[in-house]
């Protein structure tokens, strides 16, 4: 039973993560919400009892990938232009 609220809850917060991060305009911010998102994701496989790929979305998704993301922007404009 609370197993089933937290991974509705975990579904909530990655759907507000991933709503977010398409609407925001701030590229940093967008990063930082991929992050949360892959971070939840790999939540969610552990909740799934999927231990090795939670690890593996944990450290490659949440960590590497939002680190390249954020050097990536930092090289550029932090905001998207309009067109």
């Amino acid at each position: 039973m609370i197993e089933d609220i937290i991974q509705i809850l975990v579904l909530i917060g990655m759907m507000i993560t991933a709503y977010l991060s398409v609407k925001s305009r701030d590229l940093m911010e967008c990063a930082i919400l991929l992050g949360v998102f892959s971070f939840l994701l790999s939540l969610e496989f552990f909740i799934l009892q999927a231990p090795d790929v939670a690890i593996a979305e944990a450290g490659i998704g949440a960590g590497l990938t939002t680190a390249i993301f954020v050097m990536a922007v930092r090289k550029t404009t932090r905001w998207e232009v309009e067109e």
